[in-house]
């Protein structure tokens, strides 16, 4: 078991997600390289001052615009969206691996027969006139419908008859206008190798470790206990996540980890391991101060970011606002190795202005003359994100 101090695993974490140090990943070839690292980017629609994937990857690839991610989803189709953990951008050769979510889909068809004459109004809709949402065919229904794999569900006949055949594969994502989805039909992007592949891990065992390998490998380091992490992971149970981790272990591929002070044992892959050796040798750092995203792959486990960082993080979108402690849309802010504090930032795109309307730092942080230069570089850095002219700060606590 490999023995590590609190500031070791933190600084792990930190050098493995690119967060640490000069910049791991750059341009549009660095977005690929991220993702397909973590495997996993979470997606949400929400865009008070860039969606939740464009945030994940502002704080890692150097000269990163929106563009790019755009452009390997909707042009170069080496991305894809496909719910994985809940809603999320996976690469396009994993999508064999979710074979199953998509037979759970179509059997989940036969729930809903009213729906066979409306899938096929769809597809004669797309014959003619491309790619559609679900504003640009009315579909007449009377059926209520959820998914049989991530969240979406309602009584709007349209958006249930095209979630439908997003979910079974026989459509996909072909572009986004905001949070509105286009979609169009999967076989003329996805190449046959992968769209009519078989699942490749049939037996649940076997795609359990996949997914776990593919978790631990997303955050860095994993304990085998309850977390956000595992979501969406089918049957995998406390049971079944041991037994796993007893195999990934005997097998090699994952690592045990002992954190000074920390009760439970961490994990990481055991490719990992040149990482672990590098923090071994106390090399310094430079210091780079970022905006985190609220449901980034580094932060999935709050329980651990909370025991390894002291970083205790609540995104409150869903708190009623008599109830919050901070804002709305607050991301975390990092510095050096440490959480220093949280922001509220909203984009006014009218007047092309950023707006910092509050800082909260956590206690003992002292407004260094360094950090404040640090804090003044992130916020450019957001702002040319974000495509705004000018910053306005409005109260700093």
């Amino acid at each position: 078991m490999i023995q590590l101090t609190n500031r070791q695993a933190r600084q792990f974490l930190l050098l493995k997600h690119g967060l640490l140090g000069e910049y791991k990943f750059s341009e549009k070839q660095g977005v690929l390289d991220f993702a397909r690292q973590v495997s996993c980017i979470q997606y949400d629609p929400i865009d008070v001052c860039g969606k939740n994937a464009e945030l994940v990857l502002q704080s890692r690839i150097k000269g990163f615009t929106k563009g790019m991610l755009a452009e390997l989803l909707y042009e170069d189709r080496s991305l894809v969206d496909y719910p994985d953990k809940n809603l999320a951008i996976i690469s396009v050769q994993d999508w064999p691996y979710f074979e199953r979510y998509r037979q759970a889909a179509r059997q989940h068809a036969e729930r809903y027969p009213e729906m066979e004459a409306l899938t096929a109004q769809v597809r004669a809709h797309i014959q003619n006139h491309g790619a559609l949402s679900s504003d640009d065919l009315k579909l007449d229904g009377d059926f209520s419908w959820q998914s049989a794999i991530h969240w979406s569900g309602g009584n709007n006949s349209s958006r249930s008859v095209l979630e439908q055949m997003y979910s079974t594969g026989e459509l996909i994502i072909h572009h986004k206008k905001g949070t509105r989805k286009y979609y169009d039909i999967a076989k003329k992007y996805i190449q046959p190798n992968l769209l009519n592949a078989s699942e490749p891990l049939e037996d649940e065992l076997e795609h359990h470790k996949w997914r776990v390998l593919r978790r631990i490998g997303s955050v860095g380091l994993l304990w085998n206990r309850a977390s956000d992490a595992w979501l969406n992971i089918w049957g995998l149970k406390a049971a079944q996540r041991t037994e796993v981790f007893r195999q990934l272990l005997h097998e090699a591929r994952i690592v045990a980890v002992a954190v000074e002070q920390m009760k439970d044992t961490l994990y990481c892959l055991a490719e990992d391991l040149p990482l672990i050796e590098a923090v071994l040798r106390n090399q310094e750092q430079k210091l780079r101060c970022e905006l985190i995203a609220p449901l980034d792959n580094f932060i999935w486990d709050r329980k651990l970011i909370n025991t390894l960082f002291g970083f205790d993080y609540t995104w409150e979108i869903y708190t009623p606002a008599i109830k919050r402690k901070f804002g709305y849309y607050v991301l975390p802010l990092l510095y050096g190795e440490s959480f220093i504090g949280r922001a509220e930032i909203i984009v006014e795109r009218k007047t092309r202005t950023l707006v910092l309307k509050n800082i909260w730092y956590e206690n003992g942080v002292k407004q260094t003359t360094q950090l404040r230069t640090a804090l003044n570089s992130c916020f450019q850095k957001f702002a040319i994100f974000n495509g705004c002219e000018t910053i306005s700060a409005e109260s700093m606590n």
